[in-house]
Formats: C-alpha cells, structure tokens, sequence
C-alpha cells in the first residue's frame, strides 16, 4: 500500500494488520444473484451476470454524461447505465471501456428501474469482470459494507480486507483466556474475524460477531472495575461533618415536604461524602422527580465545612435557571452563590474568577465556561454536573480535576436503562428519584391538528395560563418541509389563530440577554405564549404554563419529547401537551403513540434507545469513548452481564492481569483504554 492510502487509512485508526481485523463492517449485504427482477429486495439492490452485447457513451447535456450497455442475462434483455459528470481533463469511463466491451461477462450491482419497451434498467454502483478472480470477494454472498472516508472506496476496503483477513486471521491470537473461552463457548479469534468480515451464513456472522463484542464488554468491564478500584484506593484527604447549620434552615424554608425518594438519594450521597474515598455517584430521576434539591442539599454540606461546589450544566437558559432556583432556596441563608457561562461580560467575568480564586464564592454555577484554564479553585470539594449525557467523559475528568480528589454528583432527567447504566458508568454508583413529589400536576399527552391545538392553547390563556408552541428549526430552510420558529412567530404575532394573545419568541440563536430578558417576560406573565424551540427542553420553570403544542412533532427524539413536555405541569393545575404532526412513517407513529401512552420516563429511555440504538440515544461524543464496534447494547444485555461476572472473577485472581495466560487481554486493554481515557493502571 502506498503512503497516501495508508496515511488516509490512519484517519480511521488503521495502522496495523491488527487495526484492519478489527476494522469491522458496518452493514453486510446479501448479493447472490437476483433471481426475480420483478420481486423488490431487501435492500433494493439487484444483482446479475450478463454478457456485454452492445456498449457506448451518451451525451446528457453539457456536464452530465452517460455509458450505457445492452445485456443479455439470465433474467432475460437487460440495459446496464452508468451516470457521470464530465471531466476537461480525464475521460469519466476510461474503465469502463476497457471491461464493458461486447463479449464481455461481467457481474452488475445497481438499482433495477423499468425501461422502455420492457426492457429493464439497472442504474450500477458496481461491476467485476469474471475472468478476474477477486468478483468473489464482492458477488454471491454475504459482501461486508464498511465505514468510509474520502479517498476509500468500498471495493478497495472489502478487497484490503479480505488480504487481511487471509494473511493475517489464521494467527490471530485470543485476547480473551483460554477459559473463558470454553466456558462462554466462544469462537477462537481466527474463526471471528473471517466469518465477521466474511460470513458464509447469517448464522456463521452472528457466532462471529456475538465472540467479539463479548471481547469489547469484556474489556470495557475490566477498565471500569479498575477505574472503580483505583478511586476507592485513593484517600482524599478532607471529610464532612452534618453540621446542619445551612441544611436544617433550607429544609425548613422550602415549603414543601421532601419525598421519601429524596431523603433516601441524600442520604446515599452524604454516606458516599463522608468515604476516606472521592464519591463517584449517578443521580437520576425523571423530569419534575427533585432532583435540584439533592443537588443543593449536597452543595450545601460542602459549604458548611469550608468547602466550594461547582454545578455544570449544558446550556446557559438552565444556568440561569438553577441560579435563580438556588437563590430562592437559599433566601437569607450565608451562602454566596454566582454564575458564569460563555456570554459573561469580560470585567463581570474577571471579577467572578477572582472572587473564586480568593474563595469568596460558595457555589458557581455555569455552563462549559467552567472547564477554561483559568478558573482555578483554592478549596473545590463537590462537583455536580446536571444533564450529564451532553458532557464526555474528558468534560467530567476536566472539571473534576480543578482540585485534588474532588467529589463527583453527576445528574440525569433522561433515565438510563440498566444496561447502558453497567456500560457507560461502571465505575459509578447509581441512585434513582423513583418518586414524583406530591401535587404535581397531571399532563395529559394528545395527538391533535393545529387548529384544534391553538383554539385549546387559546383557551388556557383566557383562563389565565400561558403556553408553548415547540417547532424543530429556528428559520425556514429550502431542503426541510418544516415550520420553522421565526416565520410561526411572524405568523402568529400578527394575529391569525392567536389573535389578541401576547407572543414571545426564544431559540438558541438570540444573545444570553435576549433568551433572558424574554424568559424573565414570560416567567412574570407579561407574556402569554412562548414560541420557541428546542432550546427550552431543559432549565425552563414556570409553574402557570400548562399547554404546550409541539409542531412538526415526528422530528423531534423521544427523550426529546418528554423532556419538552416536562416544561408543563411543574404546577398544581392540569397541563396539556398536543402533538401535531402529519407523518405515516411507522417509527414516527411508535414515538408519537409512546409519549401519548406514557408519562414514565423509565419506560420512555428503553423504547428510545430501541428506536434509536446506543450512538443516537448517547450521542456521538459519549458512545464514541466507548470504543464499541460489534457490541449491541440493545441486544447484548444478555451478553454484558456474563462480561461483568467473568471480568469481576479475573481481577479477583489476577488483580492487575500479570500472569502469562492474562498478558494479551491486559496488552489489549491498555491499548484501548490507557490512551483514550487516560486512566487504566496496571502499573
């Protein structure tokens, strides 16, 4: 291979034989020949073999050309076109001439359309002269498809593979012990990675592809047990006392009772406080379960021993929104509280990381702002970080590092199925809001058309409450068929539906200043309708709100969705969110008629992650440190826990991997963990 497809192979983290194994397809299709042209296909590719028996290139207009070649097949006349935009400098079909000549037999891959006088058409992506050997690398059978960049073709990747896979498979040698080889009744890697790569059946791919992404989990349990055992090894150095001279005075000004779901989480989380060790805890709960207030309960202990917190959030609006909340909450009590995101004035800004650095400051509240190098800390003992799904792992380690051994709360109103839970935060405990605190209002979820939505809206707003309407995109975009928040406010602010009633708008391109100053509008009544989008899904309170309409509501995930409804009903009074939407795609409709059956966000995070799969439901930055690329999260819950149980027994026997029959497992997970992370000591 030359230098500039090796160099652009390194992009995609491939620099050894060994990388290229594990390199794994994406997809697999099956191209045995099409036997029915008529019969659409799974994919809708069609593949046949046919003899050559007319070929020539076709003007399509000044930049667009075309070669087309007259067939005959098994399937009767066919008619093979390549598409092609013109070049000055080369001729577009130079191969093309040389393969597709009269006489010729060839494989086609494409895409059957009808053609005239009933002569079929295939539009090919692909073809493979048969008096060259390597078509059986592409054409019938089982043909990998894998992740491509600029400068790789497919046929390139699956032809590198397979002189991969015949060079290099045969002595592969196994990661996983001997062992748990046969107690699992894996394949041996040699077997996995030719029939992964390329599977004779389906049966043979699923063998394959189950022995190594039990390989992944395995690994990726080790590296969160040692995780977990090295943070429990270590003494931090600073503990608390329940001194309650912050926490009696909050508890008895919040006007409400805590759940018993709450006192449980905090006094979990305390417990973990007062370890010689730095806690490491996930709270979650659903939206509306309380969770600010163990959050605040625990910054508080921090704050009563001498200590500062620091509380991450992911967006400025929900900044704000905790700002206020803890000012409330904390009305008269010693507590200096302060707030810095991306949009704080310079001056304001080093006034702030003054009073910080000095330790004037109990508890800062902010957005990624925190994590800039010269926010420094002198007695930093609590980090919470809030919606913890939109921060890496690099982010956590980050603020976590801007004191030594800090304790760490991270918060999540998207619950975690359990699975993911074990995989994503192995080294965490968890604990769970399973309680929604009394006299919450119940919302009731509709599908609805727009006028039916407005006049509803209309009539919330003359009994005094206000109301959302949700749209997906902020401006009217030429390639979307979506309404869009700019042009619905133009709409709906000069009348029309919601004549007379007082129209505000928020998204996420406006200034910090202008997202507040309509937000502080709307949160005074001075507004009885927030347009808006996406934006306000997290950090928005205003218990009056108890209507909410959601525009082009198929577009929107449904982690989304219920987030966005938990912006009503945060009152005592009955709330209504109406979905409009006009789409008959089948996992649109399960989206749609899950949030109209159920209010539970548990239920709600494990049909979302069916729907979406782990990469979508994590997004990119979090399931990208994963270094998963057989493991199903979904599917291989089954196959996760036998991970767990086998990782846990080979560190209790072998707590750093140091016998001879563990030295390729420990290698391996070194290459993948201490590089990435930065924290797998074997030392």
């Amino acid at each position: 291979m030359g230098p500039r497809r090796a160099e652009i192979l390194a992009t995609l983290g491939v620099s050894t034989l060994q990388d290229l194994l594990y390199y794994l397809p994406r997809d697999w299709q099956d191209r045995r020949e099409t036997q029915d042209l008529s019969l659409p296909t799974a994919t809708g590719l069609v593949v046949v073999q046919g003899r050559v028996t007319r070929a020539g290139q076709h003007s399509a207009g000044p930049s667009l050309a075309f070669f087309k070649a007259a067939l005959a097949t098994r399937q009767g006349k066919l008619q093979a076109v390549w598409f092609k935009h013109r070049s000055r400098r080369f001729d577009v079909f130079a191969g093309l001439t040389k393969d597709v000549t009269p006489g010729a037999d060839l494989w086609f891959v494409g895409r059957a359309e009808p053609g005239l006088a009933g002569i079929r058409e295939i539009q090919v992506d692909e073809h493979y002269p048969l008096d060259d050997e390597r078509w059986r690398i592409h054409v019938q059978r089982l043909a990998p498809v894998y992740p491509l960049t600029e400068g790789i073709t497919q046929r390139l990747m699956r032809e590198l593979l397979f002189a991969a896979v015949q060079r290099a498979a045969p002595k592969a040698l196994d990661a996983v012990p001997s062992s748990l080889m046969q107690k699992r009744q894996l394949l041996s890697a040699a077997q996995a990675f030719r029939a992964v790569h390329f599977p004779g059946s389906p049966e043979e791919l699923e063998a394959a592809r189950s022995r190594l992404a039990y390989e992944e989990l395995l690994l990726l349990e080790l590296a969160w047990i040692l995780k977990r055992r090295q943070t429990r090894g270590l003494v931090k150095g600073f503990g608390y006392a329940v001194k309650r001279t912050l926490l009696t005075p909050l508890r008895s000004q919040l006007g409400f009772e805590l759940t018993a779901a709450q006192k449980r989480v905090i006094n979990e989380i305390f417990a973990d406080l007062q370890q010689p060790y730095p806690m490491t805890r996930l709270l979650q709960g659903d939206v509306g379960s309380g969770k600010t207030v163990v959050a605040l309960a625990s910054l508080l202990l921090a704050v009563e021993n001498g200590y500062q917190g620091a509380l991450m959030v992911p967006t400025e609006i929900l900044a704000e929104q905790h700002k206020s909340t803890a000012e409330k909450m904390l009305r008269g009590l010693p507590v200096r509280v302060s707030l810095l995101t991306s949009r704080t004035p310079p001056k304001q800004r080093d006034k702030i990381l003054e009073e910080v650095r000095r330790g004037n400051i109990d508890i800062i509240i902010g957005t990624h702002a925190l994590l800039e190098t010269d926010v420094a800390f002198p007695r930093l003992r609590l980090a919470v970080i809030d919606e913890q799904h939109r921060f890496g792992v690099r982010q956590r380690s980050t603020l976590r590092q801007k004191s030594s051994l800090v304790d760490l709360l991270i918060m999540t109103a998207t619950p975690i199925p359990r699975t993911l839970a074990l995989s994503l935060y192995g080294d965490l405990d968890v604990s769970t809001l399973d309680e929604m605190p009394p006299g919450k209002a119940r919302t009731q979820t509709l599908r609805a058309g727009e006028d039916e939505a407005f006049e509803q809206l209309k009539r919330e707003v003359t009994a005094g409450r206000q109301g959302y309407i949700v749209y997906p995109i902020i401006e009217e975009s030429a390639t979307l068929d979506l309404q869009s928040a700019k042009a619905e406010f133009e709409r709906l602010s000069k009348g029309g539906p919601l004549a007379g009633l007082r129209v505000g708008l928020i998204h996420g391109a406006l200034s910090g200043r202008q997202k507040a100053a309509t937000m502080k509008d709307f949160a005074a009544g001075t507004l009885d309708v927030l347009v808006a989008t996406q934006v306000i899904e997290v950090g928005i309170d205003v218990p009056n709100a108890t209507v909410m309409v959601i525009q082009n509501a198929d577009r929107f995930g449904l982690s989304s969705l219920h987030q966005l409804r938990g912006r009503i009903g945060r009152g005592t009074a009955a709330s209504r969110c109406y979905l409009v939407a006009k789409t008959s795609a089948p996992v649109a409709q399960r989206r749609l008629e899950t949030l109209v059956e159920s209010a539970d966000g548990f239920r709600i995070a494990e049909e979302d992650l069916k729907l979406r799969g782990p990469g979508e439901f994590l997004g990119t930055s979090q399931h990208g440190e994963l270094s998963l690329r057989a493991a199903d999260l979904v599917k291989d819950a089954a196959l996760l826990a036998q991970a767990r149980e086998d990782a846990e027994a080979l560190l209790a026997a072998d707590t750093r991997l140091s016998r001879p029959d563990h030295a390729l497992l420990r290698q391996r997970l070194l290459s993948l963990y201490q590089k990435q992370w930065d924290w797998i000591d074997l030392a």
